[in-house]
């Protein structure tokens, strides 16, 4: 499967509203990491189908994420 993923590294993305609570909804955080393909391991397979990111929050933590659960933030850089 060929996926184009929706951000790059460095984008700034804010977690929708919807997602899972562990997922930070709201906060803002930086694209660190794209994986177009799953590496070896079960640790992905709880994500559904298509791009997960590693994004990074502002205090510095960092937690991988579905693209579903991004928008890309317009807010600029504070």
């Amino acid at each position: 499967m060929n996926m184009k993923p929706k951000f790059d590294y460095d984008d700034i993305v804010r977690v929708r509203g919807n997602a899972p609570e562990e997922a930070r909804p709201g906060e803002r955080a930086w694209i660190v990491g794209v994986f177009l393909t799953r590496p070896k391991g079960d640790y992905f397979n709880k994500f559904p189908e298509g791009v997960v990111y590693s994004v990074e929050f502002e205090d510095g933590s960092s937690i991988e994420i579905h693209e579903a659960n991004l928008d890309l933030d317009n807010s600029g850089v504070e």
